[in-house]
């Protein structure tokens, strides 16, 4: 609301919050189409503001619980619930435990990040790992579980998993959705990639390697369709002007090289 005596115009600019470059719940936070999520205690929460896919949100410890509510009284059968693996570790695990009493049908992407992100990049309690989480999981009942991380290389190995777990990348997510959504059951994706802020510190630290591979716009190129931002929602891709209008860049003080970008479809993209 207008502060007394203070007269603003309509068209003053607004900063709306927005996910950090590279961030993984960028990706992590879609659904297939004709999907629903609800959202959860986290960064992932800013979701709610990408599309109207994600709706609602609940205290620390009930993500999802208002659906096994709602269930018997709509023609939804089935939603997803964002769920951050530092939540997990606090209370989050009991609204899974809760889900499977009520036999729900119902997904939950626990979003593994590496970081309690929200209140500065601590380490979730009790470092847990994505195949101890699966076997927790597993050991609480959930049958159906999925791993999907951004790179190959960092899949975990299926002899550390429990029986029946299956491996993904990030390529794969909207399909394994699909298959998730019409299983009959509780059933966990496990999305595994580092939050971009925490990956940013460790590099600078010498904790973790450096990028060899980078992205840039060739603006000679470019025809500001926008297919990589809808594609990636990443905030390091900017406008620019240029003397043939209004073209696209990557900002690299901001660029986190989460190379999301390059899924869209577009010439324009030189990798270096």
């Amino acid at each position: 609301p207008a502060l007394p005596g203070i007269d603003r115009p309509d068209g003053t600019l607004r900063r709306t919050p927005a996910f950090c470059a590279g961030c993984p719940h960028q990706t992590s936070t879609r659904v297939p189409e004709g999907s629903f999520a609800t959202g959860g205690i986290g960064c992932h929460i800013m979701a709610l503001d990408e599309s109207d896919q994600t709706r609602s949100f609940i205290q620390m410890g009930a993500e999802g619980v208002p659906f096994v509510g709602l269930a018997p009284f709509t023609d939804m059968p089935h939603t997803f619930a964002n769920l951050g693996d530092g939540t997990y570790q606090h209370s989050g695990i009991l609204a899974i435990r809760q889900a499977l009493a009520a036999h729900a049908r119902i997904t939950y992407k626990l979003l593994f990040n590496d970081a309690v992100a929200m209140t500065g990049g601590q380490p979730a309690e009790g470092s847990p790992s994505v195949p101890r989480i699966a076997a927790q999981l597993a050991a609480e009942g959930v049958q159906r579980i999925a791993v999907v991380v951004d790179t190959a290389d960092r899949l975990p190995a299926a002899r550390d998993l429990p029986q029946g777990t299956t491996r993904h990348t990030r390529e794969q997510l909207d399909a394994v959705q699909k298959e998730l959504r019409a299983y009959d059951g509780v059933s966990v994706l496990i999305y595994d990639q580092v939050c971009a802020t925490k990956k940013r510190r460790r590099r600078k630290r010498g904790t973790m390697a450096q990028p060899t591979r980078h992205v840039v716009i060739n603006e000679a190129v470019c025809e500001n369709c926008g297919d990589c931002t809808a594609q990636s929602g990443c905030i390091a891709i900017e406008p620019v002007e240029t003397e043939l209008g209004r073209k696209r860049r990557i900002n690299p003080t901001s660029c986190n090289v989460d190379l999301s970008c390059m899924k869209g479809f577009c010439p324009s993209f030189v990798t270096v």
